[in-house]
């Protein structure tokens, strides 16, 4: 996806560069230049002194194993995540250092030291395997954003049971699905949570969902809202979080993980309605997300950081709780929206707190801008040195904006490329290294081996465009797709062969090298940075018994990246009004999530196909977006298209 408001060629043309300072070369992480070249000359050897960096039960044999698509690390070692989170640190003066700052929508404040996390994890363990959770079962997560969930997520860790968060914001029927596909045995949720001062009902989900889920055989119950949540508790099925933890022992000796052992699986949208398991093993990941935690956002021993993302997603995975706490980090982390009880929540938080590094997404940038820079003026920002954006391609606007107003000018920003399936940031500049430009995640780290091909799997030469792909693997790498290893293979190692992984987004370099993303060049729309399938959107617009045809796309949109657009047919006799509008909006959010619902719905007599009956989206989307039309010659009826231009234009 290009800038809204600048054309590729304009973005290819981005002269500006911001040096690192000489005091930030001098005091950074990774200042030693010469690291990407010792990482390509020796890819296995920098990766093994990556891992030495975490603690180990029993050091590994051999560092990679390749069987393209197939990568094992570090064979033969046994390791535990929660161990390296916790244990390792309370054993330091680290002990009474905060890991977790806690603030609540309505402003509770919690602070958790290691200590205190330390102590909450071992119980919550020894919860969970007295209800017969052992290595290897599945147990899904569904949370506010509470101290609560990190604590689930390393308990899990700790004894060995994969791990499968769903957001908070997604339906019963998105909930349902997950679980069943992950065949999970324990859902942990709260009685509700806050969401811009209203009560977002997460039981009331839960129960709905596990109507339909019977391999769950326990609930347990976080209590966030209290009487205000009108809950049903099932005897023998539900359990309260705070009275299983009062009875709970206070040591869980650590699960001793070989390095391949899954640690979580994180479902992201696909090309078809059936959502993808992405499955990460756990030494890999952890070496992956403690590195480039590390050197990414030159984490110091005093600093105060703040990943603004949710945990139901691989960012909060990798940037709230495994990357920080691996490295003893003091993390803030807070549950409610960024303009809620006023538009200058977050720079509040960020002098309340002292908050020095920011990690958040372009959407949010966006609105902070189209809000005005009064809000953050408001408010002492300047404990701020470093800025982070990641979930989309930021527009050099967008960048500027942030440099300038919230970073008063002085501090660096990391723009980040990654995804779920990679587990890690791959693309990013090293503050005290790399020459930043607005808008460009400027180039790989060291270790990965990354290229921009064209149709053929031929490297395009500098100034060219084409697919981003990785050409080796690396440590945080998903192994597979959780029940289905063939659509594994075929989504990503399949269109340039089994060596090569295939990214879905589209890139451009630039005459020096630098990388420019463009977004995805599938069926996946990028919404806020939430990767969102159109046809999950079109198969919950088709479950509605007055829709005949749905077909969905992303249209560009200066706040969110992409905005979700819907052409439907209704069936005969049913009305295409005001109300009919609304009422598929609502039909959408309660299949998926508020996150999938439209932002605009037009009713069509047809849609434009293809003689083969594919419906042309590249077509809606010139249409969306007010360009000329492409290529109309294969389709069955070229003047469907011609009336849906027609009125769209006048709508």
């Amino acid at each position: 996806m290009s800038s809204p408001k600048l054309p590729i060629e304009a973005l290819l043309a981005e002269e500006r560069l911001f040096e690192p300072t000489a005091a930030l070369r001098e005091q950074a992480n990774m200042k030693d230049a010469g690291v990407y070249a010792k990482a390509q000359q020796d890819r296995e050897g920098f990766w093994a002194e990556a891992a030495r960096s975490l603690d180990w039960f029993k050091p590994w044999e051999k560092v990679l194993e390749w069987n393209p698509p197939t990568a094992q690390w570090f064979i033969g070692g046994k390791i535990n995540v929660s161990y390296n989170c916790l244990d390792r640190h309370v054993k330091t003066w680290r002990r009474n250092k905060a890991a977790l700052i806690w603030e609540g929508e309505p402003g509770e404040e919690r602070v958790l030291t290691y200590a205190d996390l330390y102590r909450e994890v071992n119980k919550f363990a020894n919860v969970m395997k007295k209800l017969g959770i052992r290595k290897g079962d599945r147990v899904t997560i569904y949370m506010p954003m509470v101290p609560e969930l990190p604590i689930a997520l390393l308990a899990c860790a700790r004894i060995g049971a994969p791990h499968s968060v769903v957001f908070g914001g997604f339906s019963a029927e998105s909930l349902r699905d997950r679980i069943n596909d992950a065949q999970s045995k324990l859902v942990i949720t709260a009685d509700g949570s806050y969401r811009r001062g209203q009560i977002v009902p997460l039981k009331r989900n839960v129960d709905a969902a596990i109507k339909e889920c019977p391999c769950v055989e326990n609930v347990i119950l976080l209590k966030r809202l209290g009487d205000a949540a009108f809950i049903h508790v099932q005897e023998g099925r539900d359990h309260w979080w705070h009275r299983l933890m009062a009875d709970a022992q206070a040591y869980c000796e650590p699960e001793a993980m070989d390095a391949e052992d899954p640690l979580f699986i994180l479902y992201t949208s696909g090309t078809t309605a059936k959502p993808k398991g992405i499955l990460h093993t756990t030494a890999g990941y952890l070496v992956g997300a403690s590195l480039t935690h590390r050197w990414v956002f030159d984490i110091k021993e005093e600093d105060v950081y703040w990943c603004t993302a949710d945990i139901g997603w691989v960012t909060g995975h990798s940037y709230i709780v495994y990357g920080p706490l691996a490295n003893g980090t003091t993390g803030l982390m807070y549950e409610g929206s960024p303009d809620w009880p006023e538009k200058d929540r977050w720079w509040q938080m960020v002098a309340k707190y002292g908050v020095n590094i920011l990690y958040t997404a372009p959407t949010a940038i966006r609105a902070f801008m189209k809000w005005g820079e009064k809000y953050p003026d408001q408010h002492d920002l300047s404990s701020l040195r470093l800025l982070g954006s990641v979930g989309e391609p930021i527009n050099p606007e967008a960048w500027m904006w942030y440099h300038d107003v919230i970073g008063k000018g002085k501090c660096p920003i990391v723009d980040t490329w990654w995804q779920t399936e990679t587990g890690s940031i791959l693309i990013s500049p090293l503050p005290g290294l790399t020459a930043m430009k607005p808008g460009s995640a400027t180039f790989p780290l060291p270790g990965i081996d990354a290229d921009v091909v064209d149709e053929t799997g031929q490297s395009v030469p500098l100034g060219g465009g084409g697919y981003l792909v990785l050409k080796s693997p690396w440590p945080s790498m998903a192994r597979t797709i959780y029940g289905d290893p063939e659509r594994y293979v075929q989504t990503y190692w399949n269109r340039f062969g089994k060596e090569v992984y295939f990214a879905g987004d589209g890139c451009k370099r630039d005459s020096q090298g630098y990388f420019w993303l463009l977004g995805r060049v599938d069926d996946v729309m990028n919404v806020s940075g939430h990767r969102i399938s159109t046809m999950e959107v079109e198969s919950a617009l088709v479950d509605h018994h007055e829709v005949a045809e749905a077909a969905v796309i992303g249209r560009k949109d200066e706040i969110k990246g992409e905005a979700i657009a819907a052409f439907v047919t209704l069936k005969e006799g049913a009305l295409s009004d005001v109300e009919k509008v609304s009422e598929l909006k609502k039909h959408v959010s309660e299949k998926i999530g508020s996150i999938a619902r439209p932002d605009a719905i037009f009713f069509t007599a047809e849609l434009p196909k293809t003689r083969s009956g594919k419906i042309m989206r590249r077509l809606l989307r010139d249409i969306a977006e007010g360009r000329a039309l492409g290529d109309t010659t294969t389709l069955a009826d070229a003047t469907v298209v011609a009336k849906l231009k027609s009125q769209y234009e006048e709508s």
